[in-house]
């Protein structure tokens, strides 16, 4: 084709001058080619990323995605079938042009437009691997044409289209449909991960109520793992190992199986027993969950704690109140120990250290016990940041005061009625919340 175009372009051209010998022409069109074009012959390997090569070589400051390589991919198959490349730009390619999809979005240490995250997304969906973020072009053009006959330029910008609207309610959390709920759930957990499943998930014929239960238990295995201080590093292959796993139709037995018979600490979901100990005897905040997540963990269950009945059932702007002890984590100067002395923070260290010592004095086993009490579910809660600033340090009954004129939470009601605040009182506490978190979290026990 380029080899017409410009035979007949220089033939026009040469045609042009009426008096002039056409030699004269053809010799200046030969010394202009063999003077001042130039031309790289680049060959690309099987490895080689052609996305790459085109950043590389662009020296003009209009930086290429591989998105950009895929649309020019669809386009130039549109053109070769047939099909009205216009047509099927504006009515399927355009809405991916807005400012939604070319907004960077960062995973890790890597940053790209949202656009290549969620095609991405939607071709692990559909091939059930993993596709590199760095190689999407070349992921892009095997799943097309690993396909006989490839894939027609219409159905790849139809399949896209089907999947975006998806995608947006998943990233954005937006909507009441089960995966824009879902959506809203993982924002804290940096659950990216999971994307192409939930969109799989979304995809599938099941019920609404099949799907919420689906995605109640990505969102339990996300969660109790953090409670109980699992590593993520290996989230990637869990969750396409699931997606691999699918014969047919998904539904919530076998995503609940799939993920119940995973083992190690690099993947397993952990049972009850194991979350309640977490609950009840590990340091979540600070310790395991950072502000973000120990907020949406209390945020869900103030949600759970809500009846039907309650005059706000769905309580809104949670994320944006503080956490706070209650039992302070400065405890030293209004907090006495059960002998009613009181401790100071040199005590409180060097009670830490003693902490697998089996030969322990009653008083450093009490501050030990109150070190840890400090930070476990029990004793956090949701406060107006500018009543836990107030608060503080201060003794307990100035604020269950200010419990009782300043806070609505169901989270606090056990507060308000205690007469005091101590290491058996936030025992009894997590208990309590650990019977909600069991709901609110779900996993099927064998």
């Amino acid at each position: 084709e380029a080899i017409w175009y410009f035979y007949e372009q220089i033939a026009e051209w040469i045609a042009l001058d009426k008096g002039a010998q056409p030699t004269v022409r053809l010799e200046a069109v030969t010394t202009s080619l063999l003077r001042d074009l130039r031309l790289v012959s680049i060959t690309l390997g099987d490895d080689d990323d052609a996305q790459v090569i085109f950043e590389t070589l662009n020296g003009h400051g209009a930086e290429l995605h591989a998105t950009d390589l895929i649309r020019n991919f669809i386009f130039m198959r549109a053109d070769r079938e047939g099909n009205d490349a216009g047509e099927l730009y504006n009515s399927l390619w355009s809405p991916f042009e807005g400012p939604f999809w070319f907004e960077e979005q960062r995973r890790g240490r890597l940053k790209r437009p949202r656009l290549e995250w969620f095609v991405q997304t939607a071709i692990q969906t559909e091939l059930k691997e993993d596709v590199d973020i760095g190689r999407l072009y070349v992921g892009y053009r095997q799943f097309v044409l690993s396909k006989n006959p490839p894939i027609p330029a219409s159905t790849q910008l139809q399949f896209l289209t089907d999947n975006s609207d998806n995608y947006r309610s998943l990233v954005t959390g937006l909507g009441d449909d089960p995966i824009g709920k879902f959506g809203r759930r993982i924002a804290a957990w940096d659950a990216s991960t999971t994307h192409p499943l939930a969109l799989f998930i979304a995809n599938c014929k099941a019920s609404n109520e099949d799907k919420t239960l689906m995605f109640d238990y990505i969102v339990s295995y996300l969660v109790r793992r953090a409670i109980c201080g699992l590593t993520t590093k290996n989230y990637n292959k869990v969750f396409m190992q699931q997606l691999k796993r699918v014969d047919g139709e998904i539904t919530a037995n076998k995503l609940a199986g799939g993920l119940g018979s995973l083992e190690g600490e690099a993947s397993r979901w952990p049972r009850n027993d194991e979350l309640q100990q977490a609950c009840l005897e590990k340091e979540l905040y600070p310790g395991r969950l950072d502000p973000m997540r120990i907020k949406a963990l209390l945020a869900e269950i103030e949600t759970a704690m809500r009846s039907s009945k309650t005059e706000e059932p769905m309580p809104a702007g949670l994320e944006n109140l503080d956490v706070e002890h209650v039992l302070p984590s400065s405890w030293f100067e209004h907090w006495q120990l059960s002998d009613g002395t009181v401790a100071n923070y040199a005590e409180a260290n060097e009670a830490k250290l003693a902490i697998f010592s089996e030969q322990r004095s009653i008083r450093t086993s009490a501050i030990i016990r109150r070190e840890i009490s400090k930070a476990t579910l029990g004793n956090l809660t949701l406060l107006h940041y500018g009543v836990n600033r107030s608060l503080q340090n201060r003794a307990f009954s100035i604020k269950r005061e200010r419990l009782f004129a300043e806070s609505n939470l169901h989270l606090n009601r056990r507060l308000m009625r205690a007469e005091h605040w101590d290491e058996d009182q936030i025992e009894l506490r997590g208990r309590e919340l650990f019977e909600i978190a069991k709901q609110v979290w779900p996993r099927p026990e064998a």
